[in-house]
């Protein structure tokens, strides 16, 4: 519900209102309290939407709405292409490169992680393997 909300039950509030002291259609018969029950509705929407920070923040939306709007007609007065700063983010986000997807890596069995442990406790340097000899190309 919007600002207009408030008006609708102003607005019903005055019907009703006019209805009951004309002695006119079916408020005349009704109690005070729903002839007035829209204008204390508006009233607590009213108070709810100032306490939330609902008005202030439409408020700052249409200063910023008209703050966009005066700055497309100045650079359009100034013949500047207004557009361009759209166009350009457009073009570096196609521009993005993806960077390759990551190689899945392999799971270790158990009896695998087991060994490695074996090894690793048992070297000083906690390396995983310990370091290989070149072969001999004697032949």
């Amino acid at each position: 519900m919007r600002r207009e909300c408030v008006m609708w039950f102003v607005g019903i509030g005055c019907l009703l209102l006019l209805m009951k002291l004309a002695d006119f259609g079916f408020a005349a018969t009704w109690s005070w309290l729903w002839i007035l029950a829209p204008f204390g509705l508006a009233v607590l929407w009213w108070a709810f939407a100032d306490a939330s920070g609902l008005t202030m923040r439409r408020a700052m939306d249409k200063m910023e709405e008209r703050k966009h709007e005066r700055r497309r007609k100045h650079m359009e007065a100034l013949g500047l292409n207004w557009k361009r700063d759209r166009r350009v983010a457009v073009i570096k986000e196609a521009r993005k490169v993806e960077p390759p997807p990551m190689a899945v890596a392999k799971k270790k069995t158990e009896e695998e992680r087991h060994n490695r442990d074996v090894i690793t406790a048992f070297l000083p340097s906690r390396q995983e393997l310990p370091p290989t000899r070149p072969a001999d190309d004697k032949a």
